[in-house]
């Protein structure tokens, strides 16, 4: 009011008396831009003795909570004073970790995921477990891939991440990933690894720890896959989800999106044309192990056992396993041939090893043919003789 009845040219006399307040004040309200308000004069605290301390704990631990702060520097007052004070004080000892913007080249790089589906999924045994969902998403035309695998091991992981390749029909220059442990973590890859980006050709990136934007293109579809696809769903089995979920991809990456002015079908072939072709060998992928085949007559895949064929027995065989059937080769002849089991611990048997285990151990435990009545069985050692040479122009 004051400053209104001044721009008007109220004399500040007048303005005073109608107001009823002192000249004094009509006077600093005009000179000054903000409204008055109280401000305490700075001094000393309770809390200032224990100031500077506090600071050099925050900036070694910027995250220490403000109890155990107060117990370390001695406080013996208010929390609540304790923590108003630490609260004004973080953020001065907080590194900070900007994000930059990247731009995704063409063909340049996939980002690669686990993502779990907040639902267990029924397995052969009547149990259920939650399974990881390996996704694999091309930056540039945001193209979503994905497919559910039984385990985190390297071998499962390279067998989804080569199927998903395939559906892309290309690959991409660079594969990122986090510091999976089927994968590699800092320099080291797990064994296996290097041969396959290898083949590929590609290069395989391991992301350094807080670095969120080099593969958010992936993680923010993880979010979006609880929140559009998994709603109102059930599974009957892994090979259920990846029918649902193959079929909800393909019209998930038709729709646009609001920041590519685009949907990722449309962008995909341009993401391809930028591309690495496929290898023109084939991949050895998968569990792969070689066993001589013991009298139990069962290989071991992960942590469950599958029968063979008890005639080769003792015979080294080749087993061989990806993420859906399993194998047993004796000089390249199949000697079994199993759907792989998800769940964990149990025993697949095929009735026809069972029942050929059976005629085996018949025959074994028949008595053998007893020498015939009078048949002398005591050999002449004129015999060894003749065979050393030691008789007959040896030297005898």
């Amino acid at each position: 009011m004051i400053r209104r009845l001044a721009a008007e040219g109220e004399p500040k006399a007048r303005i005073a008396a109608r107001l009823g307040i002192s000249r004094t004040t009509v006077i600093k309200a005009v000179a000054s831009d903000a409204p008055p308000r109280y401000e305490r004069s700075a001094r000393p605290t309770s809390f200032t003795p224990f100031e500077a301390r506090v600071r050099e704990l925050l900036a070694e631990t910027p995250e220490m909570p403000a109890t155990v702060l107060a117990e370390r520097v001695g406080w013996e007052g208010s929390i609540r004073w304790f923590r108003d004070n630490v609260r004004r004080l973080r953020p001065e000892q907080q590194r900070i970790d900007p994000a930059d913007r990247l731009e995704w080249a063409a063909g340049d790089a996939a980002q690669c995921d686990l993502w779990f589906p907040p639902r267990r999924i029924p397995l052969e045994d009547g149990t259920a477990k939650l399974l990881p969902v390996l996704v694999i998403t091309p930056a540039h035309s945001r193209f979503m891939t994905g497919r559910m695998i039984p385990t985190r091991r390297t071998e499962d992981l390279l067998l989804g991440s080569w199927e998903l390749i395939q559906q892309i029909g290309r690959v991409p220059r660079r594969l990122l990933w986090d510091n999976e442990p089927g994968i590699g973590r800092g320099r080291r890859h797990a064994d296996g690894v290097d041969a396959f980006m290898g083949t590929l050709a590609t290069k395989l990136v391991l992301l350094p720890p807080r670095d969120p934007e080099s593969k958010g293109v992936v993680e923010r579809r993880n979010g979006w896959f609880e929140t559009s696809f998994m709603p109102g769903r059930s599974f009957a089995s892994p090979a259920d989800f990846d029918e649902q979920f193959t079929e909800w991809l393909g019209r998930a990456n038709q729709r646009i999106v609001r920041t590519l002015g685009a949907s990722p079908a449309d962008r995909l072939d341009a993401d391809r044309t930028a591309m690495l072709p496929l290898p023109p060998v084939p991949l050895h992928l998968g569990w792969r192990n070689r066993v001589r085949l013991g009298r139990d007559y069962y290989v071991r895949i992960d942590t469950n056992d599958y029968s063979v064929d008890p005639c080769v027995i003792g015979r080294i065989v080749d087993v061989s396993a990806d993420l859906d059937r399993v194998r047993v080769r004796l000089d390249g002849r199949t000697v079994a041939e199993h759907t792989r089991v998800w769940a964990r611990g149990t025993t697949v048997t095929d009735p026809t090893h069972v029942e050929a285990a059976a005629r085996l151990r018949k025959q074994f435990q028949q008595p053998r043919t007893a020498v015939a009545a009078g048949e002398d069985l005591t050999r002449d050692l004129a015999d060894y003789d003749h065979a050393f040479g030691l008789i007959d122009g040896g030297f005898n």
